[in-house]
């Protein structure tokens, strides 16, 4: 039997039906771990985490498909012969460093014909892994942006409790004229001696490095957002709002669209030796989370610039104006579908990282040039901490100033509140009734 493959004719029943026992109950530990996360996110209302964790399963349920496919299709896609002369184009490492295709597989099949396979086996089943791979870092990325973003905000409970406090009542009683220039939010925003849109521009992108979300800025989009929707609510809790609409526009960030497995194509596919692709898509997330920090920064400013404008004497405190105008296109939405591309985008970059060092090595002729590579992480690095601390808790706050408002969260709270509500009187009534026959004395 020297020399010829190894398949379960030739395999100890012992080795075949271990291996087998063995990916059963991993995979049976990792279905009961996932059910375990979700029922405790479940029990501590942890919305955010519950969803990551549906969006995992779906992840992992097309990674099922992707594996089924490759599993029955390898020998099929290994058996396609193609011409020599398209085995040494756009390949990704330099032809020296590249070991022949049809090493595995059917060599045989298509030297026959003076061809050598497309795909080999092996190759096959390294794509397989980068595929799970750059699916796993996607949803530990988004989930970790989400959770630090919010762990940055939760100074904003603190904020809006004190908007009950009689300090803040007083200092926006009705009753005070003040001038609009005179107001913490428009000194904040506004040099009196420039508005410029290059000083602007200057001033705006640097504010989202350090100090970016300022207690002024939350009570006056706090109260403009109020004055827009609840004229006559002024108790709404606008951190608790901004906290639901994040979950709710992360369900969409959280899930890996067709179209973004169709970029994960086109970067394979330019992946060329010498063209150095990745590296200067590395800045495309980069140059984007810079953008839409910008942008954000700006849309506030401008909102202080037009009441300058107006230079007249208000009441209270100061009321400024949601509108979709001050976004991109009208769009505050699409702010969120950039979001999405960057997120995704620098998943891959640390995905085809990880990937590279797992399967060929940190020092494997993909990082020929090893100084772009450490670049391209460290850019990487960059986005997910500026994405994280100062874009994400800035788009929280900025995209309520949108003429939209998301009735459809209160709708899903009352819910909670009912069913929690009727399971408490439920739970109450049991206890009374277990009190009621301990109480009752034995008949003599």
């Amino acid at each position: 039997m020297a020399g010829k493959a190894h398949t379960l004719e030739n395999t100890p029943t012992w080795a075949f039906a271990g291996v087998f026992f063995l990916f059963i109950y991993l995979s049976l530990f990792l279905e009961f771990f996932i059910n375990f996360i979700s029922k405790w996110s479940n029990k501590r209302q942890k919305k955010a985490m519950n969803t990551a964790i549906e969006k995992l399963r779906e992840e992992l349920m097309v990674l099922g498909f992707i594996s089924i496919l490759l599993g029955v299709t390898q020998n099929t896609i290994s058996s396609i012969c193609v011409p020599i002369r398209l085995e040494n184009t756009m390949l990704p490492c330099h032809l020296h460093q590249q070991s022949s295709l049809s090493s595995d597989g059917v060599p045989n099949h298509c030297a026959a014909k003076g061809k050598v396979s497309m795909v080999s086996e092996s190759g096959l089943h390294q794509l397989h892994i980068f595929i799970f791979i750059l699916a796993v870092v996607h949803v530990m990325c988004a989930v970790a942006t989400m959770a630090l973003g919010r762990a940055k905000m939760r100074k904003w409970k603190a904020w809006e409790k004190e908007t009950q406090t009689v300090q803040y009542q007083v200092a926006n009683d009705s009753k005070r004229f003040r001038f609009i220039r005179e107001t913490s939010f428009a000194r904040r925003h506004i040099n009196i001696g420039t508005t410029s849109p290059l000083y602007i521009w200057t001033m705006c992108f640097f504010r989202q490095f350090y100090n970016s979300i300022t207690k002024v800025d939350y009570f006056t989009l706090r109260h403009g957002f109020i004055a827009a929707h609840f004229s006559k609510y002024k108790t709404f809790n606008f951190q608790k709002y901004i906290k639901y609409s994040l979950e709710d526009d992360f369900k969409v960030v959280f899930r890996i669209r067709p179209s973004m497995w169709f970029l994960v194509v086109v970067f394979m596919l330019i992946d060329i030796h010498g063209w150095y692709s990745y590296f200067w898509l590395s800045f495309i997330p980069l140059a984007l989370v810079l953008a839409i920090g910008t942008k954000l920064q700006i849309i506030v400013a401008k909102m202080a610039i037009r009441l300058h404008e107006q230079n007249r004497v208000i009441t209270g405190a100061l009321v400024v104006q949601p509108n979709d105008d001050h976004f991109w296109f009208s769009n505050p939405k699409l702010i969120l579908f950039l979001l999405h591309l960057v997120l995704f985008q620098n998943s891959f970059e640390l995905s085809f990282f990880i990937w590279i060092w797992w399967e060929f090595g940190l020092r494997s002729c993909y990082h020929e040039n090893f100084e772009i590579t450490i670049a391209r992480v460290v850019i990487a690095i960059i986005v997910q901490f500026v994405c994280t601390y100062s874009t994400l808790p800035m788009y929280a706050l900025v995209t309520q100033m949108g003429s939209k408002f998301k009735g459809h969260m209160f709708e899903e709270s009352v819910g909670k509140i009912i069913r929690k509500w009727h399971e408490d009187v439920r739970t109450k009534r049991k206890e009374q009734q277990v009190e009621a026959v301990t109480n009752v004395s034995p008949t003599q």
